[in-house]
């Protein structure tokens, strides 16, 4: 995985929750940008889950990302 894709997912705006698919078949969800840290080196990532667990990610081991839909808007 590119790191320049989480970048850009966590930058976004507006913020669309997204799932991290793992190697080893986990799946983690990130609600809002607040969630998900990445190093300064962008080989690993900390995803934080609303109890306050985490997960260390390596990066290289994400095998996909899925966005949730567009945020609702207001038609008039």
């Amino acid at each position: 995985m590119d790191i320049a894709k989480l970048k850009e997912l966590r930058e976004a705006s507006p913020f669309r929750p997204f799932s991290i698919d793992l190697a080893d078949g986990r799946q983690l969800h990130v609600r809002h940008r607040d969630f998900i840290s990445i190093s300064p080196e962008g080989r690993t990532c900390i995803v934080w889950q609303p109890d306050d667990s985490m997960t260390i990610v390596d990066v290289r081991l994400i095998q996909s990302i899925t966005q949730g839909p567009p945020p609702q808007t207001d038609a008039a």
